[in-house]
């Protein structure tokens, strides 16, 4: 699912770059609870808030889409994977 693909991008970003939860919340302008709920692919991103969340982290709107396309398509081909067993 995209959104939880975009929540565990999003994670990693912010874990790489040591930010805690509520720093990001801070820079970004949104909620804590929110950005949790995002992380866990619970909630759906708009495209304002992801741009918001993306300049916080120094990073590009694409560069976490492309992170989360290629965990999205790692899942599809362990499953394929786990069908051809």
């Amino acid at each position: 699912m995209l959104r939880e693909a975009l929540g565990t991008a999003l994670r990693a970003f912010r874990s790489d770059r040591g930010v805690t939860l509520r720093e990001l919340a801070e820079l970004s302008s949104v909620s804590p609870g929110y950005l949790s709920e995002l992380e866990r692919g619970r909630k759906e991103v708009s495209s304002e808030v992801l741009a918001s969340v993306c300049h916080a982290l120094e990073t590009s709107v694409a560069d976490v889409l492309i992170e989360a396309a290629g965990s999205m398509a790692a899942t599809s081909i362990d499953a394929d994977l786990a069908l051809t067993r």
